[in-house]
């Protein structure tokens, strides 16, 4: 009785001293296309439209003054060879103004057009990140490169490693809500959190500064 006590015990402190195995280190890289990611999720698709027609009724006011210039540009086009010079300042000066006031309009509707824009970016992007971590987690992947940014030093990859569509999916799926940000740190040279300066939407054309002929 006392023996097996004893070989119980050798057992239960072998098992007890025995090194749990260590967990296994990521080595899996894969590639994504941020703001591809961002801009076609049903969220990016539906904000991008939102924005759009904010900006519309500002686009055809430019639209509209821009063509107003055209017509006066035409008008002394014409008749510069025999419009009376009384006229012919008059239109010039008038085209002057309004050409000025419409590149300051522009200007402004530029500026305010890609701050709200950004501002859409950085929130899906947030949430963006929050599908990313967890998919780069449970695939066992060590680093997540975005391949859509200018900076990022990568010349070539396969398709294979190439993640977008997966996590365009994932998102569409179970969106995240505003304001959810990864958990934990990501591992180091995985994707930060980004916050994309390049646009996702087209920029109204009127928003181009008008030329003079």
């Amino acid at each position: 009785m006392i023996k097996r006590l004893l070989c119980f015990a050798a057992a239960v402190a072998a098992i007890v001293s025995t090194p749990a195995p260590a967990q296994q280190t990521p080595t899996k890289i894969a590639v994504i296309n941020i703001q591809a990611a961002m801009i076609n999720t049903g969220d990016g698709r539906k904000a991008a439209t939102e924005l759009q027609s904010r900006f519309e009724p500002r686009r055809k006011s430019l639209e509209s003054k821009q063509g107003e210039i055209a017509q006066l540009q035409q008008e002394l086009n014409k008749g510069s060879n025999t419009m009376a010079e009384a006229r012919r300042v008059d239109l010039t000066r008038q085209i002057d103004t309004k050409t000025k006031s419409l590149q300051r309009e522009q200007q402004d509707a530029e500026e305010e057009f890609q701050l709200e824009q950004n501002k859409i970016l950085n929130d899906l992007g947030q949430r963006l990140m929050v599908v990313i971590d967890k998919y780069a987690k449970d695939n066992n992947y060590a680093v997540v490169i975005d391949i859509g940014s200018q900076q990022t030093p990568v010349l070539w990859a396969a398709t294979g490693i190439d993640i977008t569509k997966d996590i365009i999916g994932l998102y569409d799926k179970n969106a995240p809500p505003a304001g959810a940000a990864p958990t934990g740190a990501a591992p180091t040279g995985a994707a930060a959190a980004p916050a994309p300066a390049a646009p996702a939407a087209p920029r109204p054309s009127v928003l181009a500064p008008a030329k003079k002929k």
